[in-house]
């Protein structure tokens, strides 16, 4: 049996992400992914379609216009060849990651040779949980709190475990992202992972969406402090400190190292290893320490080595608890320099690629750095990390070469 192969991300684009049922209100979930993927191939007119082994696809509400087999659905309307397969796959927020990992682990055991890996949720459609029947004992016998089920009560729980994480250090997290993600779209790096999307309205015509609707530019701490608390009386979770509720789309193309060589696809980050753990429920939030603790562990690597940070910000809470717990400072330039979720949106199964796309950029323009990680909370108690490398950093590229010449001899 052959070794396995390193797996390599070549790109990754993203539709804008809208408010919930307000910029894509008349606009099809399927029809979202189906953009970005057209983009990718677009993008690599030197990938034959048919090199293409997998299209996995994400979606936290598989119903509706995100059901069907997604994955394979939207591969045949985005005119990939018939013999391209698909799949659809779910874990919550983190469904763009996993179909990520799970892609990539075919990629490194020799099954995949290319494959198109994303998620799409249209909130406005498919609100969470629409459609679900949970089974009455995973609350009647105690199994989780029935506060599990709310992720902004997790939050709210999440700063009762750490009470050190004041409102006030949410809000300034929270200003800070906006605050990012200006600047990144004032320097353009946030518009060349766009694809623009034809928007229909009974009522306005045809538009075409080309930047995110969510952010928030000078966002203040004043102006996040007199918001409500909609969760808990007196809370510390509110609109201005968690994402919201959105609706976007994004795909991502990964290879094998020497398929990319070979069809000359442009590897941006190398992938070192990955983890998925679970935590308690009711505190979901602090799922990526665990997980990036475990993937690190797996990769012989410690947190000092790691230059970049993407992690997810579904909630200001959770990423401090993150940073607290690795004694990382919350303005640390190394996370989320281009901002976060709390500006962006998180349209939940596709957030995962948005950090990979995040991460490939700062890869691109730091040569310095060696390692990154990109990170995520997941909903029910899990959390997910992803390790990459920089392929354009010297002693990394120079150790590559060496294990390929060791290997051909």
């Amino acid at each position: 049996m052959a070794d396995s192969r390193d797996v390599v991300f070549i790109d990754g684009v993203r539709t804008p992400f809208g408010k919930a049922g307000s910029l894509y209100a008349e606009t099809r979930a399927d029809d979202l992914v189906i953009n970005c993927i057209r983009e990718l191939v677009r993008r690599h007119p030197e990938l034959p379609p048919e090199r293409i082994d997998e299209v996995a696809i994400a979606a936290t509400t598989q119903i509706g216009d995100q059901g069907l087999t997604i994955g394979r659905s939207a591969a045949l309307l985005a005119g990939l060849p018939r013999s391209v397969p698909g799949f659809s796959i779910d874990r919550m927020c983190a469904g763009a990651m996993t179909a990520v990992t799970t892609t990539a682990s075919g990629i490194a055991f020799g099954a995949y040779d290319v494959v198109i890996a994303g998620g799409v949720e249209h909130m406005g459609r498919h609100p969470m949980g629409e459609g679900v029947d949970p089974n009455p004992r995973i609350v009647a016998e105690k199994i989780v709190d029935p506060s599990a089920l709310v992720m902004g009560s997790t939050a709210e729980n999440l700063h009762d475990r750490f009470p050190g994480i004041t409102k006030e250090r949410s809000d300034a997290f929270a200003v800070l992202s906006q605050q990012r993600v200006e600047a990144a779209y004032a320097n353009g790096i946030l518009t060349e992972a766009l694809v623009p999307v034809a928007t229909r309205s009974q009522e306005h015509g045809w538009g075409l969406a080309t930047v995110d609707e969510p952010p928030r530019p000078g966002t203040t701490m004043e102006a996040l402090a007199g918001l409500k608390t909609p969760f808990r009386a007196h809370g510390r979770v509110t609109p201005g400190n968690a994402a919201g509720l959105n609706d976007g789309a994004t795909a991502s193309l990964l290879a094998s190292a020497e398929v990319a060589a070979e069809l000359g696809l442009p590897a941006a980050m190398r992938m070192v290893g990955f983890a998925f753990a679970g935590v308690d429920p009711e505190v979901m939030g602090v799922g990526p320490v665990p997980a990036t603790e475990k993937a690190l562990q797996r990769a012989g690597l410690t947190i000092d080595e790691i230059g970049a940070f993407e992690i997810n910000e579904a909630f200001a809470v959770q990423v401090l608890a993150f940073l607290d717990h690795f004694g990382i400072d919350a303005e640390d330039s190394r996370v989320n320099p281009y901002g976060g979720a709390i500006a962006l949106g998180h349209p939940l199964a596709s957030s995962g690629v948005r950090l990979m796309i995040h991460l490939a950029r700062t890869f691109r323009d730091n040569p310095e750095i060696r390692y990154g990680i990109t990170t995520m909370c997941v909903g029910l108690g899990m959390g997910g990390t992803i390790i990459w490398e920089n392929p354009l950093h010297q002693s990394s590229a120079t150790s590559r070469q060496q294990g390929s010449k060791e290997n051909q001899q």
